[in-house]
């Protein structure tokens, strides 16, 4: 069983520098209260297939998260896939970014989340709490965005 969950916000800032932003994970951070630390490896510009490791808190419980990086089209498109074995994973997920008149930005991020072994039972209650926050972490991205991407 899967189940997706997606959110779209318009951050104040040019297309080119949110994508930029977005596209070092090692930001997620300022966005994402579950996720409590994040590598890139290589330590390098991410690029396709580029590891993004991370410990995470879900439910109150902490574990080992490793997305790769599957595509990127700067500076309208950033797709992941998670790689490490876990009972609910992001099967997909990725942003979409669209450059507004007036040089904003409209992102769009979804997550395909799948449940293996005893995930298959948890799935959809992670899907349904996803959703349920989907509009608040859309804000927290804008937010985070706005303030980390200085105005020119």
């Amino acid at each position: 069983m899967s189940g997706q969950f997606e959110a779209t916000v318009e951050v104040d800032r040019p297309a080119e520098e949110v994508f930029a932003y977005l596209a070092d994970g090692r930001n997620d951070p300022q966005f994402s209260p579950r996720v409590l630390k994040i590598d890139r490896i290589p330590d390098t510009p991410t690029a396709v297939g580029t590891i993004f490791r991370s410990t995470v808190k879900d439910a109150g419980m902490k574990s080992a998260r490793e997305f790769r990086i599957t595509a990127l089209e700067a500076p309208v498109k950033i797709r992941w896939a998670e790689v490490s074995k876990t009972s609910v994973m992001a099967r997909e997920g990725g942003y979409d970014l669209e450059p507004l008149p007036g040089g904003g930005t409209r992102v769009r991020i979804f997550n395909v989340l799948e449940g293996h072994g005893v995930g298959k039972l948890l799935v959809g209650l992670a899907v349904a709490a996803a959703r349920k926050d989907a509009p608040g972490f859309g804000a927290r991205i804008k937010a985070a965005a706005e303030t980390a991407i200085d105005r020119p």
